[in-house]
């Protein structure tokens, strides 16, 4: 298993994630489906395509299937995965979520309603992080989102992209001079051509996203989204308040710059952002931290945030200290009497760094401009 969560796949592994691409396969009469993993795919009405396909090695997860099909797969050498029963989500996803999802609802619902929330409270109920099953979903489900998140990285990097992640606190309010830096950050970094990655959550990481998101509008395009924001200032104490106003927003401008968000049910209290187009929701934080490190190939910024944000400051430190020179990548924290004074977290990096190929790629500054020109 790779550090994303996903397997690597051998050359002859084949996702088919949709029945478009199920269709296309069979159009082109392969004949053999060796190698094939079908990720919940309704599959009903195929009867006859399934009857002639060589199914002899191939993976069905969580498939729909018309009465007696299934028999007849296993009969044949297909191996198949059911459904699990009491899931709140799908645990053989072939895709990442887009907020609209975990939101779905939203305009008529409260969030404790909604699918995000919904999937929070199954994981939380009393025993369930101990139950066989729990433990399978979740363990598949981020398996599967692992992978997802491998396909988009790809389709980045071979589009010519970096990803750059931007790291904060939650405490940052919409309207604050805090917020707006982040958001000013964000936009920046996609108007570089970056691609903006978060921890997915409120507060600094929604403020990136949004300035990502809103990199295609104008200034005063911007400024203005900002403004109706402010009008919810936070998450607390209506997340369904919070998630509105954003989804207003993202409703008035709905062809936003991709970015990700990755954020994690283990701190479900903590919802999503409306702002990240793409989102790689976990159950495992620990997997979560490391993707999310591992995937700033551009550097990461770190500004002022509290315990979870100095923990993937020396997470980070840590993979840059013991990583060859070629795997380096630059950390630049936003300003210098926070991460010198309140929380000291620059010193030790700093003593970390001295003498070794990462002393050239830490940096402390004062303003998101000088993170920006550092990165650029």
């Amino acid at each position: 298993m790779n550090p994303s969560g996903s397997l690597t796949p051998s050359p002859r592994t084949l996702d088919v994630e949709s029945l478009a691409h199920f269709d296309g396969l069979l159009a082109e009469r392969a004949g053999s489906a060796h190698g094939w993993h079908v990720q919940s795919l309704d599959l009903r009405g195929r009867s006859a395509s399934l009857e002639e396909l060589d199914v002899q090695g191939a993976v069905f997860l969580g498939c729909s299937f018309d009465p007696g099909v299934e028999d007849r797969l296993r009969r044949k050498g297909a191996l198949l995965f059911p459904k699990l029963e009491g899931i709140p989500f799908d645990a053989y996803r072939g895709r990442l979520y887009a907020p609209q999802e975990l939101y779905a609802g939203l305009d008529s619902r409260p969030y404790e309603e909604l699918p995000d929330a919904l999937i929070y409270q199954w994981s939380i109920q009393p025993g369930q992080r101990h139950k066989l099953t729990a433990t399978l979903a979740a363990a598949l489900h981020d398996h599967a989102i692992g992978d997802a998140l491998d396909e988009f990285l790809e389709q980045g990097r071979q589009a010519g992209g970096s990803f750059v992640g931007v790291m904060g606190g939650h405490a940052a309010q919409r309207g604050t001079p805090e917020y707006a830096a982040a958001a000013m950050l964000g936009r920046k970094l996609a108007l570089a051509g970056r691609t903006v990655a978060t921890g997915g959550g409120p507060g600094a990481m929604e403020a990136a996203n949004l300035g990502a998101y809103l990199s295609g509008t104008t200034p005063a395009e911007t400024e203005s989204a900002l403004a109706s924001l402010a009008s919810v200032p936070g998450f607390r104490p209506s997340v369904s308040a919070w998630a509105r106003e954003a989804a207003a927003v993202v409703e008035r401008y709905p062809d936003g710059t991709p970015s990700v968000g990755i954020p994690t049910w283990f701190y479900g209290h903590e919802p999503p952002n409306y702002f990240a187009t793409h989102i790689a929701k976990y159950f495992a934080n620990a997997v979560r931290e490391a993707v999310l490190l591992e995937l700033c190939d551009g550097g990461i910024v770190f500004l002022p945030g509290a315990a979870g944000t100095v923990q993937e400051i020396f997470q980070d430190a840590c993979e840059n200290y013991y990583g060859a020179v070629q795997t380096v990548t630059p950390m630049v924290l936003v300003g210098r009497d926070y991460w010198t004074t309140k929380y000291p977290a620059w010193p030790l990096v700093e003593r970390l760094a001295a003498g070794r190929p990462m002393e050239r790629k830490v940096f402390l500054v004062d303003t998101v401009d000088e993170a920006v020109e550092l990165l650029s």
